[in-house]
């Protein structure tokens, strides 16, 4: 199946594909602002340059796009039907990455949580899920000496 697109139109669309500040991850701020969090973004010397550092509660949250990083079983992370082998090679070394980010974010002593561009459409489950969890962090954080 050929493209849509001309390759010059295909590059066009892909360069507009934005990596920062995207609708999911301003959602997810917004939430945690109104439950009263307050938060650092995309730090340049953490691990995968996580899209939110909670630092109080030793916590960052990735912002995954369901598509690009291959969430299971969802329905957004389809495989594009030309070029399959260049796009199964991309979506696995992005997964790996996220792989080792987060083992070496945990190996320094950070909490990683993910958000799945799907789970924003219900935010009343997101906003419990992430309170729940920062609270969690805070636990925990009292508890090392």
């Amino acid at each position: 199946m050929t493209d849509v697109f001309t390759a010059e139109k295909r590059s066009d669309v892909m360069s507009r594909i934005r990596n920062k500040d995207t609708a999911p991850e301003l959602a997810v701020r917004s939430l945690l602002h109104r439950l009263g969090y307050r938060f650092r973004l995309h730090s340049a010397s953490l691990a995968g340059h996580p899209d939110i550092v909670l630092p109080r509660h030793r916590t960052v949250i990735f912002v995954h796009g369901c598509y690009w990083h291959r969430h299971r079983g969802c329905r957004y992370a389809y495989t594009p039907k030309s070029r399959v082998e260049f796009w199964e090679a991309k979506f696995e070394a992005n997964r790996q990455r996220d792989k080792v980010v987060t083992r070496e974010l945990r190996r320094l002593g950070w909490r990683v949580l993910v958000v799945w561009e799907c789970q924003l459409t219900n935010s009343a489950e997101l906003s419990n899920r992430l309170d729940e969890a920062l609270r969690e962090a805070d636990v925990e954080n009292t508890r090392k000496p």
